[in-house]
């Protein structure tokens, strides 16, 4: 029998996921054709300006998906340490991004998809964010609604 760690109350679980957001690197995405095929990557990401922003190939299906706005689910974390973020992922340009951001993305993650004519960033806007461990903190997980925090 594995011995499971007390529930964290809600403020531990909201700093506990803007500590991933900040810190990790990649992320599960998860999109669906118009026809409702779903498309599942792992792409890497920085937390720019309360968004997640990405980099991927204008022609993946993942763009596609969301072109030119569409809902994405993304993941961090295993699946006993669960991030799940619901929200709106729209395509943005590389000469469209503010310079911050592109530089943050640069920063963090060592490349610098500016100059690709192929890439796009993708930029998920969360409107919900929920976070367990195990079964003992699924009640209380949904830490966002409406894009608005609830702790």
């Amino acid at each position: 029998m594995t011995e499971h760690q007390p529930a964290r109350a809600p403020e531990q679980r909201k700093q506990d996921v803007l500590d991933r957001l900040e810190q990790d690197i990649d992320a599960w995405v998860a999109t669906a054709s118009p026809d409702g095929l779903p498309c599942l990557v792992p792409l890497s990401f920085v937390w720019d300006r309360g968004a997640l922003l990405m980099a991927t190939r204008r022609g993946n299906p993942t763009a596609v998906n969301v072109t030119p706005s569409g809902p994405a689910r993304v993941s961090l974390g295993h699946t006993r340490d669960v991030v799940l973020v619901d929200g709106t992922a729209q395509v943005v340009e590389g000469v469209d991004l503010p310079t911050g951001s592109a530089d943050a993305f640069t920063a963090k993650l060592g490349w610098d998809p500016r100059a690709r004519s192929s890439w796009v960033y993708l930029r998920v806007t969360p409107d919900t964010v929920r976070a367990w461990r195990e079964v003992n903190e699924l009640a209380g997980r949904q830490l966002m609604r409406d894009g608005d925090w609830l702790v």
